[in-house]
């Protein structure tokens, strides 16, 4: 019999009511594992409900008492995080090694939610007029919802509730339908770490629950991740029902390797960044911009490089590359490289032929090089989401900024060089929201914000970090005025002489 994951609502299963149900596939065989429930309106409403009862204590509570919480959640998440590792690579397919560093990223956060204290700290000024203070603090929001992808089922839900639930606020969860146990295995182990019951809770389904979340007018704000035109959907549907929004869209991330470069450093990077986690998110560096004269020598090290990674099953130890999430988006990001010659494309390496023996109904496509990629090429224009990567070339520096400014994406791009100077103009000149000097992937630490610029972010604030904390609260300044305990009436005097 088929196991089925359900919603979890006031700190137990829910078992899913509306007879609708999504399949949950293991990617390396291509198997139907497991059923997933589909939250109805009704269901989605009662999940809500919960969690604005929840917040009128939650909300009241006491920073010691969400961080003693959050502390006891973060063992927890420590000690589990072998098993929660292998549930991503069970339904999403990543390596057991990525699926571990996808929870210790999660982690970073939980650290600094567990520190949210210093954060939450207010303001106060003293005497701006007689007798008069202004201070300024920061409330909880109410209910909140986190809507996430498919790439990182631990990660990105991680990215939003810790900090959502430290500040005051109680979280509805839509995770992707296509990996749902993690998020289930984080809400029980929130809970044995004494989580109060409907603080967190976790809705499983498709559009219906989303747009559902999006209209409700109990949720207060909506934190996404995602592709673009959702991004867009999600922004524009929220906000006009009256949410903060952060909606965090698809990328399209390019390297600028300059001719001193240290080739075998920008080579490695390009394929760590490429078609690490099979080229599955948002931050993959899919464009090269080569500058100069070093593109065929740094294409050779790319292909001496990406024709030895191992692909397999994501639990067998000596795979370093899983296959994709569905067979649906293998054929798509196959149609990319099948596509590439007649775009004008050198197809270097083509992975689309590959297959693992004893696994061949499984999601898998090889490696996959692009060289010499004109703009005009939907490999180039669109993202892929999937291990293929573009090479581009450009004869100057100003040239391949250019390129890349020109990209209606902005999430985050690496330079790679030995220049000081070089390095320097390229952080300030580029348009991008997140930039790295010789570090392909510049996702930043949990405690500066994660975010893009143009099509990759729509709303005004990046996720976690600073900004993370100020979306999930909202500031309100107090001005008070107080008599003076001297000018009194006459009458008893406690201790407060009149010589003042």
């Amino acid at each position: 019999m088929t196991n089925i994951v359900n919603h979890w609502i006031g700190g137990k299963t829910a078992e899913g009511a509306s007879g609708t149900y999504g399949p949950v596939t293991n990617p390396a065989t291509g198997e139907v594992t497991t059923k997933v429930a589909f939250a109805s309106v009704d269901e989605v409403d009662t999940a809500v409900a919960v969690a604005k009862e929840a917040y009128l204590t939650w909300g009241q509570s006491s920073l010691a008492q969400r961080t003693t919480v959050l502390f006891k959640f973060r063992a927890l998440l420590d000690a589990h995080r072998d098993d929660i590792a292998a549930l991503i690579t069970a339904e999403h397919g990543k390596v057991h090694s990525d699926a571990l560093g996808e929870v210790a990223r999660g982690l970073e956060i939980v650290d600094l939610a567990c520190g949210i204290n210093v954060q939450l700290k207010g303001e106060l000024s003293t005497e701006v007029a007689t007798r008069v203070d202004v201070s300024s603090i920061r409330q909880p929001l109410g209910v909140v919802a986190g809507i996430t992808p498919f790439n990182f089922p631990a990660m990105v839900p991680m990215w939003m509730f810790p900090l959502a639930i430290a500040c005051g606020n109680t979280f509805v969860l839509k995770p992707s339908e296509k990996d749902p146990s993690a998020a289930v295995r984080i809400a029980e182990l929130l809970s044995e770490a004494g989580l109060p019951d409907g603080v967190f809770n976790v809705v499983h389904g498709d559009k219906v629950a989303v747009d559902r979340l999006l209209e409700h007018p109990d949720v207060k704000a909506v934190s996404f991740v995602g592709s673009t035109p959702i991004a867009r959907y999600i922004h524009t549907t929220a906000s006009a029902n009256g949410k903060r929004v952060q909606a965090l869209g698809g990328a399209k991330n390019h390297m600028l390797v300059l001719p001193d470069a240290d080739l075998d450093a920008a080579a490695d990077a390009a394929v760590s960044a490429a078609y690490g986690s099979a080229g599955e998110r948002c931050m993959a560096i899919s464009a090269v911009v080569a500058v100069g004269a070093v593109g065929d020598e740094l294409v050779e090290k790319i292909r001496e490089r990406a024709e030895k990674i191992k692909i397999g099953p994501g639990d067998d130890p000596a795979s370093e590359m899983g296959p994709l999430i569905t067979k649906a988006h293998r054929d798509k990001v196959a149609s990319y490289v099948e596509g590439a010659a007649a775009e004008g494309c050198e197809v270097v390496l083509d992975g689309t032929g590959h297959t693992v023996d004893g696994h061949e109904d499984g999601h898998w496509i090889g490696i996959s090089l692009l060289d010499r990629v004109p703009t005009t090429a939907k490999a180039y224009q669109d993202e892929i989401f999937g291990p293929v990567l573009c090479v581009l070339r450009a004869d100057t520096y100003e040239e391949g900024v250019a390129l890349i400014n020109a990209s209606p994406f902005g999430n985050g791009t690496a330079i790679f060089t030995r220049d000081g100077g070089a390095a320097r103009r390229f952080q300030l000149e580029i348009e991008a929201g997140m930039v790295g000097v010789n570090v392909p992937i510049p996702v930043p630490v949990g405690y500066h914000s994660f975010g893009g610029w143009k099509d990759s972010l729509f709303g005004d604030h990046h996720i976690y970090g600073n900004d993370g904390t100020h979306f999930y609260t909202r500031g309100k300044v107090v001005t008070t005025r107080w008599p003076d305990p001297a000018d009194a009436p006459a009458g008893v005097d406690l201790g407060f002489p009149r010589n003042h």
